[in-house]
This record gives structure tokens, C-alpha cells and sequence, in this order.
């Protein structure tokens, strides 16, 4: 038995003695030896060495042969096409996008963001980007009169001895928040291309309903009338800008709706709580074509635009045209805040502007006839660092802003002027069986007919002076700001309804100026949060002589984002 039991044994360990080392580290482990008991017969003629495994047996152990990373296959593509957050300072660091792009960003949003804008997020997708920018405005405004809603402007203070001109108003609102976006394409061949849509909640709404809230319906209101609760809580979105813009090597083109080139807005708004447009300042978006050019040579730069606007009639049969001229000298820098929130470090500047427009109303004798009149206005505008200011040092900086317009049918290019002018009644024929009528086809405040039926535009002229004081070691989160304003007209006067009672009731609803002032205090507790405070005086000049006065005092908090 022992014979026939080591020969097989033998026969197998010269065997595996034998096999070559690399056979022996791929062959899989021998199977478990049988539970059953071996018989120990007549053993057959020895087997030869074990093949190699069939490929339908278990894999080697890893112990042996680890398997290789994995890695993935390429992917076909026509270009980059991953998303990143990224800023506009580090595209341009990165190579991104070129330092003209840069700086086209930075202005468009500069009323807005100010500096901050280099540092807001940008989403990327391959080549293309698009910036989020805004704020979030919580305001509280107490007047002395019921005069006004958010914006002053150029609304009349309510006259004394009345419901609105004897007591007094709170205000919460929050319908100034504004919310844009920025999109830019790749730059190809020196073509820069981008768009701009910005938005706020200022927009057309329902008419305010009175008494009790919920608000019941007033007799003679119709059935679309909103409550006072809606027209705060509920705002209705609106457009600011809606634009796109091609730069060239050669032009700038801009289409869409943008700031009016009158005034070279929105550079020289003042620094203010209050929200924009203030009493007698120049303010305004419009549809339009606009064609520009910058021309830099250091240390001064150039630029020169024109632009055919929406015109103030839509009636008429050619849009406003618009111009100017803009000298900056980069050099000479001062920190200037733009309206609340647009912080930035910018050149001394001046610009100079011009409006030269048409309308054709509706004959004031009726018919099918209408009465052209061609009307025109300039404005003058200057930022003037008087403590020079950087990004570095931006305490005990002082600058000054001023602005000079004047011109006949331009109420529209201030906020809510009109000076309470409007057309008079048509005079009836004797004998006539109905009183005559009169119907406008354009917005009152920019002409008017006289008595004897010759059409006029209403004259206005205005200035506005500025200051900002970034009080030392804040690092600019801590300033100062005052501001003063004049607008007069040498002609609304003459246009009274022809009967003298009604010359006496439109007197005493007419102006012929305003007066506007305020100072305000800034602080920047916190990054992204702007909090501000101003007191504020407006008066009102009538035909009849009289003065009526409103004072605000406004408390703002921002975040921008």
C-alpha cells in the first residue's frame, strides 16, 4: 500500500518542479481536495501537468496581477463646454477675456455695482459668460405732505390748506430692488458683442384705490383698480435696460433700451439716498440706436456718440436725435458714488450734450390737420476730484459733481415733469349745438397751445451741484454727501386757459420752479450691505407766487450682490 501510494506523489512534485515560474503565478489555485475517502486501486499511467485555465474559469486573484486604472475614452466634442463660477478680475487675470471686454463690463453695471463689479459672479460656459449683478433696496420714507410716492422727482408738493398738503406720509417699500444680467460672446477678430437686461419694480400698475385695507372699491373707480396692499407688496416688474452692443476697432453700435445720451447719463448722478431721478436732474431710459467711439491717449481719453432715440412723440414722423462729447482725464481720479450704490474710482470729466427733436399735434381747431414744432435743449456735466482718491486710498477723498440743461419740450427727460401744464379747452363756436373738443396724441408737459392756437414748447432750465466726503482711515466704508438743485421756467406762465376764471384755478396749479436739497450719511457695515440716511427739503414755486415745501427723511439698506 505504501508503494502504490508515493509514486503517485512523486510523479506530481516532479511536476510542478518542472513547470517554468511565470505558468505557476497564472495558474489559479488547485480546487479543494474531495470530501470523500480516495480508493486506493491500481493507480493509471501518471497524468501529464495541469493545462493552463480554460476562460470560462474564475479570474486570478488580484494578489497576482492588479488590474490597471481605469481611463476613461475620449469624448467627440466641437469645444469647451464645462461650467464654472468665476468673477470678471479673475477671467481677465486668466486670460479669459481681454482688458477691453473688462472694462466694457465694468461700465455697463458701473451705476449700479461701481468697483464691485469685478468681483461679482460670472458664470462661464466655454467661451461664452453671463454676470449677475444687483441689490436688494428696503426703504422707509417719512414727508410732511401726501405728496408723493418713493420718487419725488418732478412732482408738484401738494399745495397747503389742502387734504394732500396739510398732513403728513409713511412709506415702506422695497420696489426699487433691481435685478441684471450681462452676457458676453467670445471675442473674434477685435469684436467684442454682449447684452445687458435689467430690471426693477417700478412698473405700470393698476391704480391705487383709497380707503381701508383690503381696499373697497370707490364709487367711480373702475373694477380694475388695485389696493394700496398690492401696490407695494405685489410690484410689477419692469424693464430698465433690454440692449446689445457690438464693439468694433472701428465704431461701437448699441441697440436696445439704454440710458438717454442726453446728459451722458448715468456718469454724473448725483450720491444720494433718495431714489434716482432726483428733483432737476436729467434722467432717463429710452429705446434707441447709438453709434460711439473712444479714442484713449494716455493720460486722456475721448469719447463722441450719437444716437436716434424713441421719440417723445410717437406720432411724429422722425425719432430725437441725440449727441455729445465726453473728455476724461485718467489720471486725475476721485472717489465718486453713483446714485446709491456705484462706488468706484473715476477721472475727472466733463461732457457735453445736446436733443434736437419734432412734433406734430393734432390741431387745437380740429380737422385733420396737425402743427409741427421743432424744439431743441443742451446739457453740460462735470466729475471734479478735489481730494484725490484710488483704490488703495480711497479716505479724505473729496469730489464734486455738477450738471447745467436747458431747453424748450424737455420735460420728459426728467423724472415726472410736467409743471402741471396741460392743453386748455377749445373755445365753442356761438351757436354751436355741443361744446367742442379737443384730443392730444402726445404726454402733457412738453407743449401746449395759447389762446390763439399756436403751439409752444414749454421752456425749462436746471442745475444741480454735488459733494462727497469719504471720511479718513474707513477705507471708504464711511462718507458723507450733499446735494443741490434749481429748475425755473421763463414761459409755463403765459400758458393759461383764455376765460379768467380758469386763468386764476391754473395759476394756482401751474409751477414755475423747483427747489430741492439734501445731505446724506453712508456706512458699510458689513461686506455687500450699504445702509443710508438723508433729510431731504423740496419746494415748490406756483405761477400765483406761492411756495410749498415737503420735507423727507429716508432710511435705505442695501444688498449687493
Amino acid at each position: 500500500m505504501t508503494q502504490k501510494l508515493t509514486l503517485p506523489l512523486a510523479v506530481l512534485a516532479s511536476s510542478l518542479i518542472a513547470a517554468p515560474r511565470v505558468a505557476l503565478a497564472q495558474t489559479p489555485a488547485p480546487a479543494p481536495a474531495p470530501t470523500t475517502t480516495p480508493t486506493f486501486a491500481p493507480a493509471p499511467a501518471p497524468a501529464p501537468a495541469a493545462a493552463p485555465a480554460p476562460a470560462s474559469e474564475p479570474a486570478p486573484a488580484p494578489v497576482y496581477t492588479p488590474a490597471p486604472a481605469y481611463t476613461p475614452a475620449p469624448v467627440a466634442s466641437s469645444g469647451p463646454t464645462h461650467l464654472e463660477l468665476t468673477t470678471l478680475k479673475i477671467m481677465r487675470d486668466k486670460g479669459i477675456i481681454t482688458e477691453a471686454e473688462y472694462e466694457s463690463a465694468l461700465h455697463d453695471t458701473s451705476d449700479t455695482e461701481g468697483a464691485r463689479g469685478a468681483n461679482e459672479t460670472s458664470v462661464v460656459v466655454g467661451k461664452w459668460s453671463t454676470t449677475l449683478y444687483g441689490f436688494i433696496e428696503s426703504d422707509m420714507i417719512a414727508d410732511t405732505t401726501r405728496s408723493f410716492t418713493e420718487v419725488a422727482g418732478g412732482t408738484q408738493v401738494a399745495v397747503a390748506g389742502t387734504s394732500a398738503g396739510d398732513n403728513g406720509r409713511f412709506t415702506f417699500s422695497v420696489r426699487n430692488t433691481r435685478l441684471g444680467f450681462r452676457l458676453r460672446a467670445p471675442e473674434t477678430n477685435g469684436i467684442r458683442t454682449s447684452a445687458q437686461l435689467e430690471t426693477d419694480f417700478f412698473g405700470t400698475q393698476l391704480p391705487v384705490a383709497v380707503g381701508p385695507y383690503p381696499s373697497t372699491q370707490p364709487a367711480g373707480l373702475p373694477a380694475s383698480t388695485g389696493s394700496e396692499g398690492t401696490f407695494f407688496t405685489s410690484p410689477t416688474l419692469r424693464i430698465r435696460h433690454a440692449n446689445l452692443k457690438v464693439e468694433t476697432p472701428i465704431v461701437d453700435i448699441l441697440m436696445g433700451q439704454y440710458w438717454n445720451l442726453f446728459g451722458w447719463q448715468s456718469a454724473y448722478q448725483p450720491n444720494t439716498v433718495e431714489i434716482q431721478g432726483v428733483p432737476n436732474e436729467v434722467y432717463g431710459r429710452n429705446p434707441q440706436l447709438r453709434i460711439s467711439k473712444t479714442i484713449k491717449a494716455n493720460p486722456v481719453t475721448l469719447e463722441i456718440a450719437v444716437a436716434a432715440v424713441r421719440p417723445v412723440q410717437r406720432d411724429t414722423a422722425m425719432p430725437d436725435g441725440q449727441a455729445g462729447v465726453r473728455l476724461a482725464i485718467d489720471s486725475w481720479t476721485g472717489v465718486q458714488t453713483v446714485g446709491s450704490t456705484g462706488t468706484q474710482i473715476a477721472p475727472l470729466s466733463i461732457a457735453a450734450t445736446g436733443l434736437l427733436r419734432r412734433v406734430e399735434v393734432n390741431s387745437f381747431t380740429g380737422g385733420d390737420k396737425t402743427n409741427e414744432l421743432t424744439m431743441s435743449g443742451g446739457a453740460v456735466d462735470a466729475f471734479v476730484p478735489v481730494l484725490p482718491g484710488s483704490k488703495d486710498s480711497m479716505g479724505n477723498s473729496l469730489s464734486l459733481n455738477g450738471e447745467f440743461a436747458s431747453g424748450y419740450g424737455i420735460a420728459d427727460q426728467y423724472s415726472s415733469l410736467t409743471g402741471g401744464i396741460s392743453f386748455p379747452s377749445p373755445v365753442t363756436p356761438m351757436g354751436a349745438a355741443a361744446a367742442a373738443s379737443y384730443s392730444t396724441d402726445i404726454d402733457p408737459g412738453i407743449v401746449t397751445y395759447d389762446s390763439q392756437g399756436a403751439l409752444h414748447g414749454i421752456q425749462w432750465t436746471s442745475y444741480l451741484l454735488g459733494a462727497q466726503y469719504y471720511i479718513p482711515g474707513c477705507d471708504g466704508k464711511l462718507w458723507i454727501s450733499g446735494n443741490f438743485s434749481h429748475m425755473q421756467s421763463n414761459n409755463i406762465h403765459y400758458y393759461t386757459i383764455s376765460t379768467t376764471a380758469e386763468t386764476a384755478q391754473k395759476a394756482s396749479a401751474l409751477t414755475s420752479g423747483e427747489t430741492w436739497y439734501d445731505v446724506n450719511v453712508f456706512v458699510d457695515p458689513a461686506p455687500a450691505v450699504r445702509v443710508g440716511l438723508e433729510a431731504a427739503n423740496m419746494i415748490s414755486e406756483y405761477v400765483n407766487g406761492k411756495q410749498y415745501s415737503n420735507q423727507r427723511l429716508q432710511l435705505s439698506g442695501f444688498f449687493i450682490f
